[in-house]
């Protein structure tokens, strides 16, 4: 009797405990099933969004090829060189070229400091100059302020060379210019 007894206890217990433990794990499947339920929604709109980026490819490659045609068109008002000295030189070279073929000789020329703006670099000439009248001075000024690349007169100073004849002006010129160059 005492194990029909013993048997009639356990038997209720062992399916109370075979219960909890089912409900215990049916528990932690929902779980891992709404986890990865979760995990699938989040790859869905990870993939609809790459599915909308890559829709959008075509018109973001026209809008790049658009910047870089104007890039390049905007790219012939810079000075073009290797490096910052070879640009100051090439700008120095286009000024003299100027100024002689309007009858100016040149006194004396130098680069000047480089200015750093944002993505471009200003290169800066002094040159002293002497014309034979203000009309080539005129002509000189015209000739550097609409000639591409971009030229800027940053500074100019006139002086009559001699004042009992006065035709000859001594002439100091500052340009700048920018260059994408660094």
């Amino acid at each position: 009797m005492k194990k029909s007894k013993l048997l009639l206890i356990a038997i209720p217990v062992i399916v109370v405990l075979a219960c909890l433990l089912t409900y215990q794990r049916y528990t932690a499947v929902r779980q891992d099933l709404a986890v990865v339920r979760e995990e699938e929604e989040l790859k869905e709109k990870a993939i609809r969004k790459y599915l909308a980026l890559i829709a959008e490819r075509p018109e973001l490659e026209k809008k790049a090829a658009e910047l870089k045609e104007l890039r390049k068109a905007n790219d012939t008002n810079l000075m073009d060189g290797q490096t910052l000295a070879i640009v100051a030189a090439s700008l120095q070279d286009m000024i003299r070229t100027i100024v002689t073929s309007h009858g100016g000789t040149i006194s004396s020329e130098r680069a000047g400091k480089t200015e750093e703006r944002e993505a471009f670099s200003v290169i800066n000439v002094t040159i002293d100059t002497v014309l034979p009248d203000a009309r080539s001075l005129a002509d000189v000024l015209y000739a550097i302020e609409t000639r591409t690349p971009y030229l800027i007169v940053r500074d100019l100073d006139v002086r009559i060379r001699n004042m009992r004849a006065p035709k000859e002006l001594s002439v100091k010129l500052d340009i700048a210019a920018l260059s994408s160059t660094k």
